[in-house]
This record gives C-alpha cells, sequence and structure tokens, in this order.
C-alpha cells in the first residue's frame, strides 16, 4: 500500500480494533484543534480575529477549560471575543435606542393604528436583530470550524484509498462498521469520489457489513437488559459490559462518556 503522509493517520486508524474507525481520526483532529487554539493561534492575528468573531459552541468552551492548568492563554481568547460581543449587541440596541424610547411612550391607541397599518414596530425590529445575532453567535464555533474542514478532507482520503488501494478495500471491510455519523459524511461524499462502477461496490460492501454490525451491538445492549433480570443471575455478560457506551458512540459519534 502506498503511504502518503495525509494517509498515514487514516491506515493507523483503520489498524485498530473499535467501532468506528472514523471516530479515532476525529477525536484526533479535535485534540489538535483544541490545542492549536491555545498554542499557535494565540500569536495569529487572523485566528484571533476567528475566535473573537466566532468563539466557542458550549462542549469546545468546556473543553478547551479543562485542556490546560494554565487558564491565561483562554482567558486571553475570552477577553477580546467578549469585547467583541459586547461592542456587537450594544450596537444593535443604540442603533434603535431613541425610537424605542419614543415608542415606549406610545398610548394602546397608536400602538394599534401602527399594528393595522403593519409598520413593524422599533420593538420588533431591535427583537428581530438580537435574536439574530445571538442565534447565529450560538452556531459559531472555531474549534468545529477547523474540525470540519479537516474531516471534510479526511473523508476525501479514506474514499481515495478506497477506489485506489485494494489492500485498504480489504481493511475497509474486514472492521466492524462506523458509527451512524461517518456512515452519512462517506454516504454524502461517495458519489463525487468514486466512479459509477466504484459506488455500487462500495455500497454493496458498506450497507451490509454496517447493518451486520449495528445488530451485533444491538444485541449486546440487549444482553446487557436481560442481565438485570433475577432468572439470569450469575449468567455470563457475555460481550455487554460496555454496551451502553459502545451503543452511543454507534449511535451519534465521538462521546467523552465515562467509562
Amino acid at each position: 500500500m502506498k503511504e502518503r503522509i495525509y494517509t498515514i493517520p487514516i491506515n493507523e486508524a483503520f489498524d485498530q480494533d473499535s467501532e468506528c474507525p472514523l471516530c479515532i481520526c476525529e477525536r484526533k483532529l479535535e485534540n489538535d484543534a483544541l490545542e492549536y487554539t491555545l498554542g499557535p493561534a494565540m500569536m495569529e492575528p487572523d485566528s484571533r480575529i476567528e475566535t473573537n468573531r466566532t468563539g466557542f459552541c458550549n462542549l469546545h468552551f468546556t473543553k478547551l477549560y479543562n485542556l490546560q492548568q494554565n487558564r491565561l492563554p483562554l482567558a486571553l481568547v475570552i477577553e477580546t471575543h467578549m469585547l467583541e460581543q459586547i461592542n456587537a449587541i450594544e450596537e444593535i440596541y443604540k442603533k434603535h435606542e431613541n425610537a424605542l424610547a419614543k415608542e415606549s411612550e406610545k398610548g394602546v391607541l397608536s400602538s394599534a393604528l401602527d399594528a393595522v397599518k403593519g409598520k413593524k414596530s422599533v420593538s420588533s425590529k431591535l427583537l428581530e436583530e438580537l435574536l439574530h445575532k445571538l442565534t447565529h453567535l450560538e452556531s459559531t464555533c472555531a474549534v468545529c470550524d477547523r474540525m470540519n474542514g479537516q474531516m471534510d478532507k479526511l473523508i476525501d482520503n479514506t474514499l481515495y484509498l478506497y477506489s485506489k488501494e485494494p489492500e485498504f478495500r480489504a481493511k475497509f471491510h474486514a472492521g466492524k462498521g462506523f458509527c451512524l455519523k461517518h456512515v452519512r459524511m462517506l454516504l454524502e461524499k461517495a458519489p463525487k469520489e468514486l466512479n459509477s462502477g466504484m459506488l455500487a461496490a462500495f455500497l454493496k460492501g458498506l450497507m451490509p457489513l454496517e447493518l451486520e454490525e449495528l445488530k451485533r451491538v444491538q444485541g449486546d445492549v440487549s444482553h446487557f437488559v436481560k442481565m438485570f433480570d433475577y432468572r439470569n443471575q450469575g449468567a455470563d455478560w457475555k460481550n455487554s459490559r460496555d454496551a451502553v457506551p459502545r451503543s452511543i458512540e454507534k449511535l451519534s459519534g465521538p462521546c467523552d462518556l465515562k467509562r
């Protein structure tokens, strides 16, 4: 198998015994993105502009906080991010402040007449702009953006290996399938990366494998549940003791579950 620098981590992940080798890759990309955010990105103006604008999702704020003993790098990022968001929110409010004061002095009749005329109130405009700003902010995250771009390329490279390397195809089909999140990503990308014949072979190999492995994990969960029946006291747990966390990761992708 021909190794290229961007295929080495993929091959290493597929060599491991896991419920989803692409989850292994995603966890590494996430850890790299977190460390980059509090390391090299601190000194890069373009990166700071981006983190000031987007901030982080709740999950990655938590992981960034838990990552280091030294909180200063994260505090510096938060300081400028908060300043930018305060300025943006204040700008929206100030734009409507005077008109809002006048509207607050209107009587019920005057307000009703404006509504009949189809005139949008200042309150409505302000609410609309504030909600748009805050909703958009909740949906942005510098770590997610970095990860998603790299994960997109990693899926491309996985399909490249599948199309070019028979040895990798054998490894692909010998595994335990994938989590549903990464199945979806593979299916979205496959028509763009594989010719029609290869796409048909890919689906013919992937879907029976995935269904078989999903049924295996579901069977482990069922056995786990049965072991709580008093009639099965002392019976063999088989491979079911960690069935719950494995099933969650099989359904949703990488998770930080306590084992």
